[in-house]
């Protein structure tokens, strides 16, 4: 199993497999291989079984050795793990300058980004569906309306997206459609530039082009033709960073729409809110909206509108109910009516379902509008809702439980088996210490720190059936040098040792040694990453 990088730990696996440091020389490294070499070699076992173990082990080894004894491919993985030798960063030109390793590395990762962004074609969409209540009383449908819009986004290359979309729209007054094109390039860095045609409900062509003029701001000068009256608009939007979480914009318009908009957003973890004032030849007009989030799932939203056909409120919130899924419902009163709108977003596709209630504003009925899907809502959610999210929660919790018990039983049974084939020399060396009155591990166990903590490592010598912890005694044994000491390098975890693996992923781990040394008793526990040498007087129990 491999090793995790608990705590943004650097991953030192192939070290712990060799037991050497990551300050080790190439002989070191060498000796070491060697060692192990004589201990795993396949040839050395007739039995089928300890064939097929020493061979897997063998093969763990001899890539330990082919990573660690080439200085390149050793700093790729000091610096990247194994990501950057499986990034292809060892093909590259060979160095052994980290700077230059590292451009490398992010060049090939950057190629990496494109090929993948090259093969990008991401649809989106939305689709709006009318209902009308007065409609229904009336003897008539109770569609009122419906509007679909759809979106496709493409990479032609490095520096050029295209957008192609399409509008339909039908009402009880007729029907209208619209297509429009849309060509981004990026010119440089600091500057883009974009070219628009569209043909239907209004036809235009248009090109305008966007410059970060400061690290903090960005402009954008645009002209639109309309293909129907030849009208032209000029346009010239600039946008300021205001600080970490919120951004102004003042954009001017010129032609026969001519208008000057203000506007700011302001956005963070906990909130988003935003407002906009716009005054024009044609129009007057304001708008403005505030979403706070309860937690990464929930958040309401409270948003009014002004213009001179619109005056209206409204109030709601959603809830995200999956990873791609959202839901929200709101509830809007204005000169225009009462209305509920129900919205569900399923990653990039949105459903918006507006239900007129009445045209005219009644304050009891207003009222019972709000109160009653609100009390609905609530109970809902209490009732049925977090019911079945916590239910669903819990079986994708047992579900990767059980999915990595197998993981951990497979690479326990693996480390087991590892253990067989060190035991011979393990015990001949026990045999050897204890004739040297030298050093003897009476009982080794490595696994959750909690475990190790609450039962104060109280599981029985040579035992293993602590579900977060393994017996570790047998591949100490064995790496007890001839001069009576134990030592495991400092920043390599210990889960990659031969005879170890990770029984409680995700989770800190400690070991846990006991071991008696002239005769005398001695106890440790040692973190994960930390050196452990023994003997010490100072672990004298």
């Amino acid at each position: 199993m491999n090793a995790e990088q608990d705590g943004g730990a650097p991953n030192r696996e192939l070290y712990a497999v060799l037991q050497v440091s990551p300050e080790s020389t190439t002989e070191e490294i060498r000796r070491a291989y060697r060692h192990w070499a004589q201990v795993y070699h396949p040839d050395k076992y007739q039995d089928v079984q300890m064939k097929e173990t020493a061979t897997e082990n063998f093969q763990r080894i001899c890539q330990a050795y082919e990573v660690l004894s080439d200085e390149t491919k050793r700093q790729i993985y000091d610096i990247y793990g194994p990501e950057g030798l499986s990034a292809g960063l060892e093909l590259a030109t060979r160095t052994n300058k980290v700077e230059e390793l590292k451009e490398e590395l992010e060049r090939l990762r950057q190629k990496k980004e494109e090929e993948k962004m090259a093969a990008q074609f991401i649809p989106s969409g939305i689709v709006v569906t009318s209902l009308s209540l007065p409609q229904v009383l009336d003897g008539d449908g109770i569609m009122s309306g419906m509007a679909m819009s759809s979106q496709v986004n493409t990479t032609l290359s490095k520096h050029t997206n295209l957008a192609m979309g399409g509008n339909l729209e039908v009402n009880n007054h007729g029907a209208g459609t619209a297509a429009s094109t849309v060509l981004r390039h990026q010119l440089s860095s600091a500057q883009s530039i974009e070219f628009l045609a569209q043909v239907g409900l209004q036809s235009v062509i248009g090109v305008q082009t966007t410059r970060y003029v400061s690290s903090h701001s960005t402009a954008t000068i645009g002209i639109r033709k309309s293909l129907q009256d030849g009208s032209i608009n000029l346009s010239n939007t600039w946008t300021h960073q205001l600080s970490s979480t919120a951004n102004g914009n003042i954009q001017f318009v010129l032609g026969d729409q001519s208008s000057v908009a203000v506007g700011w957003r302001k956005k963070d973890d906990k909130m988003s809110a935003g407002g906009e004032l716009k005054v024009g030849t044609r129009y007057l007009g304001a708008s403005a909206h505030y979403v706070h989030h309860f937690s990464s799932k929930s958040h309401a939203r409270i948003a009014g509108k002004y213009n001179s056909t619109t005056l209206e409120v409204e109030v709601g919130g959603g809830r995200k109910i999956s990873d791609l899924t959202t839901v929200r419902m709101m509830y809007v009163i204005g000169i225009q009516g009462i209305s509920w709108r129900f919205e569900t977003r399923r990653g990039s596709q949105k459903l918006v379902i507006p239900i007129l209630l009445s045209t005219y504003f009644d304050p009891a009925f207003a009222i019972g509008a709000f109160v009653v899907p609100t009390s609905l809502y609530f109970l809902f959610e209490k009732f049925v809702a977090k019911p079945y999210l916590l239910w669903r929660e819990k079986g994708k919790a047992l579900e990767n439980k059980q999915k990595t018990s197998a993981q951990v039983q497979e690479a326990r049974i693996s480390a087991e088996k590892s253990q067989q084939l060190l035991r011979i020399v393990a015990n001949r060396k026990k045999t050897k210490q204890i004739e040297a009155n030298g050093l003897l591990i009476d009982r080794a166990v490595y696994g959750s720190r909690k475990v190790l903590e609450r039962q104060d490592g109280t599981i029985p010598n040579g035992s293993t059936t602590s579900e977060q912890a393994i017996d570790v005694t047998v591949p100490l044994n064995f790496l007890v040098n001839d001069s009576g000491q134990l030592k495991l390098h400092k920043g390599v975890k210990k889960s990659g040792i031969m005879g170890f693996c990770d029984p409680s992923p995700g989770e800190p781990k400690q070991l846990l040694v006991e071991y008696t040394y002239r005769g005398q008793k001695f106890k440790v526990i040692v973190d994960d990453y930390d050196e452990l040498l023994i003997p010490q007087h100072a672990h004298l129990v």
